[in-house]
């Protein structure tokens, strides 16, 4: 690399780390939060236009300097990533060593999904709305997507082969925790919510041994004290356990500012700003579909009698970090962590709602964005997109292809390539506006965090469950050193 570039690239360090120390001085001086995530924010996005406008995009330098930031802002991905499985685990089991109650269980699985799933069908027809209300439907894509080469289309057909041969059946059997070792590893798509349905299995299990101890009619008074034993030890084995991992994530958590910071910069040093403004209109489109949507949360807050500003203010951090991240998988310990500590949702709801809501029933994801190509793509095969048949079966095909598809890597356009070849349309539309993308995904992947979260408290409230003296306490929300502030 040329002297010139290194001396660019030693200097956008040299900001960077600027900027990452006047976020932990904020932080020595008692600055909130959420104050400092809004700087994290606001920095990110100043240095990210800089970096691309003096350097270029995808420069020597520019590559140099965004491959280092990614310490940074990757590594804090990895550490959030490195938690779900240990969090979702020992959160779920400690729920059931705390709790004598065993019925609310398939309450609280069933009124999740019910959430999930109805929410990612208005999710559909509002994604439907939105394109064919705006004009867009038949809208021509081919000069703002002249960048999409034949070898991209070619990686779009392999994709779609790989996922046509999906079916829901499929889907459900790989929810089932066949190798519990590997899915704890992460090795599927679909692990997360394997690890669900283990860890729920092990409770349940807990608590039969523990009513086994509390002396059943059929059992010796040797093996009532065995099995009470048992059962005492693995309880303080997994309070042990729960109180580490959360000390770990309360850890992970306060370096959210800085990795806010670096991945904002990289997205807009990244982004194709001459294809944003020919796709303005998709793009503005989309961002009014995705706020439309999320008022439809805040009605179904209003239904459980929660309050919309209350619910925003509360789980801004974790909305924030998901926008700027495009990680549901990365958002689930402080998506977790919100639930239970700001919004009064109980352990194992808050468990189940951010596991499900990586992979079912993503509103952003696996509902808007696929809905909103297929009605675009429609009207140049010659449907008519305002056709009861076709909003009918489009929300039918867009709830189906939500289980599990969407929590893989690149869940979009996985979603989008199930729905356009179950529905018999082009998929040349997904690589013709894979230039946005990236910009339209931050707030879809805010939108899935929503959904998981409004989940929670809808199925916390169910089971009487919701403690409402932490949801109404202002102060009970995640404070500045990652624990919550109650």
């Amino acid at each position: 690399m040329p002297v010139d570039s290194i001396l660019a690239t030693v200097a956008v360090l040299a900001v960077f780390v600027g900027l990452l120390a006047a976020l932990w001085l904020m932080k020595r001086r008692g600055v909130g939060f959420t104050p400092r995530v809004f700087t994290a924010l606001g920095l990110g996005i100043a240095l990210g236009v800089g970096i691309q406008l003096a350097l270029g995009r995808g420069s020597d330098a520019a590559s140099a300097a965004l491959d280092w930031m990614a310490v940074v802002g990757q590594g804090y991905i990895a550490l959030l990533k490195m938690l779900v499985m240990p969090l979702v685990f020992v959160a779920i089991v400690g729920a059931f060593t705390r709790t004598k109650v065993t019925e609310n269980l398939g309450r609280i699985s069933a009124v999740v999904l019910a959430v999930l799933l109805g929410t990612v069908a208005a999710a559909a027809l509002t994604g439907w709305a939105a394109v064919a209300l705006s004009g867009l439907a038949g809208a021509s894509f081919t000069d703002a997507g002249a960048g999409a080469s034949a070898a991209s289309l070619e990686a779009l057909q392999a994709d779609q082969q790989q996922v046509a041969n999906l079916t829901l059946p499929q889907m459900i059997l790989s929810f089932i925790p066949m190798n519990v070792f590997a899915d704890l590893a992460g090795s599927r798509s679909t692990s997360t919510i394997a690890a669900v349905i283990f860890a729920a299995i092990v409770g349940v299990a807990y608590l039969r041994l523990r009513a086994r101890g509390e002396g059943a009619a059929d059992v010796s008074p040797a093996a009532t004290a065995a099995a009470c034993d048992q059962a005492d030890f693995f309880k303080r084995l997994v309070d042990s356990l729960y109180g580490i991992v959360m000390r770990i994530v309360a850890m992970v958590l306060a370096l959210t500012p800085y990795g806010v910071l670096a991945l904002i910069a990289h997205v807009m040093a990244t982004s194709d700003y001459a294809a944003v403004l020919d796709l303005g209109k998709f793009v503005a489109v989309s961002y009014g579909a995705l706020v439309l949507m999320f008022l439809v949360h805040c009605l179904v807050l209003l239904g459980n009698r929660v309050s919309p500003l209350a619910y925003v203010r509360k789980a801004f951090p974790v909305l924030s970090f998901a926008f700027v991240a495009r990680s549901s998988a990365g958002a689930v310990p402080l998506n977790i962590e919100t639930q239970t500590r700001a919004l009064g949702v109980d352990e194992a709801t808050a468990n189940f709602a951010a596991s499900f809501g990586m992979s079912i029933g993503q509103n952003g994801c696996a509902g808007i964005y696929p809905a909103m190509l297929a009605t675009i793509i429609a009207p140049t095969v010659g449907i008519d997109v305002f056709s009861p048949t076709f909003v009918a079966g489009l929300v039918a095909v867009v709830v189906i292809s939500s289980f599990g598809v969407a929590g893989v890597g690149g869940g979009a356009t996985f979603a989008s390539l199930i729905v356009l070849g179950t529905m018999g349309l082009p998929i040349e539309i997904v690589g013709l506006l894979a230039s946005v993308e990236p910009l339209i995904d931050m707030g879809r992947t805010a939108l899935n965090v929503s959904d998981s979260m409004v989940a929670g408290v809808t199925a916390s409230n169910a089971v009487g469950a919701l403690d409402r003296s932490v949801l109404r306490d202002p102060e009970a929300r995640v404070s500045s050193d990652g624990h919550a502030g109650l």
